[in-house]
């Protein structure tokens, strides 16, 4: 592709070279870079990508972006290199990338989801309804890449880097996917890696406070603003009505089509007399002309606002009632308030909360529905935030009815000093514990102690399917864990002993 054609859309380049020059390629890593590729220049928070220029040249890049500022004597390039100098880079890099790929999510439904909480359910609930429909499906988001229902590649970053986002679609549209959902976090719409993106259909799930930092955001005005900023977008928006925040939207972009939701406060969908267990969910709400029972097997309140974000979509959409309330029954989100089928039918929940808050959060969420205990498994990872891990103990000593601390991913670190920290919160606490390292062991602990009255939480790891210790990554999916332990009660039951309910 010529230059001139990756750049189009562009405003206010400076240029030095010829604009005929054809583009075999787009990088912003030096070490990715091929004879015949444009490398463009980014100022990241640790490290800026103009220290590398002369590595990207070296590598056979024939065009060189930079950003304004940039003191290109210094660089010492030579007139057969093309220059281009952009106000923003990263913005750059967004519309350059869309341009090189010809614009793949102009030839999909591109559906964004933004929210501080929620967002990973919510897409997962769109993609099954789609799904269920018979539609060709692509998922972008905080725990992988899907295409088709396969999954692509594991994620390490909620939103990719727009030049691997436009590749990503640009596979997708290669697969024939007709839908795509997408989780849009605030900083990646700071950050102009959504830029480009043509978005037929955008979400507001809620706003607290979340990503407060001097890499992320200064203020909470800040971060909201960039949520905003998906809404600028796109004309048809959804919104949680039963946020403060995302009350305000409506008023904020009063010439786009918003769609609202909610339970307590008026919305255009409402979900009314709601039941919540320790196994599901269900609820009333006006589909099509008529009210329909919709039963979700992901149980909390907070599953209610995640499915009626994700009817509003399928509404839109034109998806039938039936499909949706088929696809919602079965939806299950990897290490998200996931619950384990097994043959004993016991509730057990796998979630990837393995932060004070996160950890805070669930035990909240299931201690208000289940009749019986709350068992909370949990450890804390090593070469991290030791700081966390007594306050995650005193956590789980004050809102569990009973905690095994066991471990997480230690890593390099001893898994027992770890247990030692989190235990020293517990003592704070008049909570009932044990301490059990090995993982598999709390688990074969919890689930015999437990009946279908209670819910045992096994927080921490979610959807990873391995327990990394001293730098090797062994097999570990919980799922696959607890069943193995089932089977073996109910071989046990079947001798004469075993689980009493």
């Amino acid at each position: 592709m010529q230059l001139k054609n990756v750049l189009m859309g562009l405003e206010d380049l400076k240029l030095r070279g010829s604009l005929e020059l054809e583009i075999k390629g787009i990088e912003n890593n030096s070490k990715n870079v091929k004879p015949g590729y444009l490398f463009i220049a980014i100022k990241g928070f640790s490290v800026d990508g103009h220290k590398y220029i002369p590595n990207a040249i070296e590598n056979g890049a024939t065009a060189i972006m930079v950003e304004e500022g940039c003191d290109l004597k210094s660089l010492g390039l030579t007139a057969d290199i093309t220059v281009i100098m952009a106000k923003d880079t990263r913005h750059a890099l967004a519309i350059a990338s869309a341009n090189f790929y010809k614009n793949p999510s102009k030839k999909f439904k591109l559906i964004g989801v933004t929210g501080t909480k929620g967002k990973t359910t919510t897409t997962f609930m769109i993609k099954e309804i789609l799904e269920k429909a018979g539609k060709n499906v692509g998922l972008v988001g905080t725990i992988a890449t899907y295409i088709n229902g396969k999954m692509i590649k594991e994620s390490d970053r909620t939103t990719p880097e727009s030049l691997e986002l436009q590749q990503i679609f640009n596979q997708m549209v290669e697969e024939k996917v007709e839908y795509v959902v997408m989780e849009v976090s605030s900083q990646s719409l700071k950050l102009h890696r959504v830029d480009g993106c043509e978005f037929d259909i955008v979400l507001f799930t809620n706003f607290s406070e979340d990503h407060i930092s001097e890499k992320e955001h200064p203020t909470m005005e800040d971060y909201f603003n960039s949520k905003l900023k998906l809404f600028e977008m796109c004309k048809t928006g959804i919104v949680n009505t039963d946020d403060l925040h995302g009350n305000k939207i409506p008023k904020l972009f009063k010439d786009s089509d918003i769609t609202t939701y909610g339970i307590d406060n008026f919305a255009n969908l409402i979900a009314k007399d709601i039941t919540i267990t320790n196994s599901y969910v269900d609820f009333r709400v006006k589909v099509s002309d008529r009210n329909e029972r919709v039963k979700v097997g992901i149980p909390g309140r907070f599953s209610v606002y995640n499915s009626l974000a994700a009817i509003c979509v399928a509404k839109k959409l034109g998806i039938s009632p039936d499909v949706i309330k088929e696809a919602l029954l079965e939806v299950r989100v990897p290490g998200r308030s996931e619950l384990v089928n097994n043959k004993l039918e016991l509730p057990i929940m796998i979630d990837y909360a393995h932060s004070p808050e996160s950890l805070e959060n669930i035990l909240q969420a299931v201690k208000s529905y289940t009749r019986g205990r709350v068992i909370s498994v949990f450890g804390c990872g090593g070469d991290r935030d030791g700081g966390k891990r007594p306050i995650m103990g005193e956590i789980s000593g004050r809102i569990a009815d009973f905690t095994i601390i066991t471990s997480d991913n230690p890593r390099t670190e001893d898994p027992v000093k770890i247990v030692e920290q989190i235990e020293e919160g517990m003592k704070k606490t008049k909570g009932n514990y044990k301490v059990i390292v090995d993982r598999v062991e709390a688990i074969k602990e919890a689930i015999n102690m437990s009946n279908k009255r209670d819910l045992v939480v096994l927080a921490g790891k979610g959807h990873e399917p391995y327990q990394e210790i001293n730098g090797v990554k062994y097999p570990f999916d919980e799922r696959v864990i607890v069943n193995e332990i089932i089977e073996e009660i109910v071989n046990t039951k079947g001798k004469g002993k075993g689980k009493k309910e």
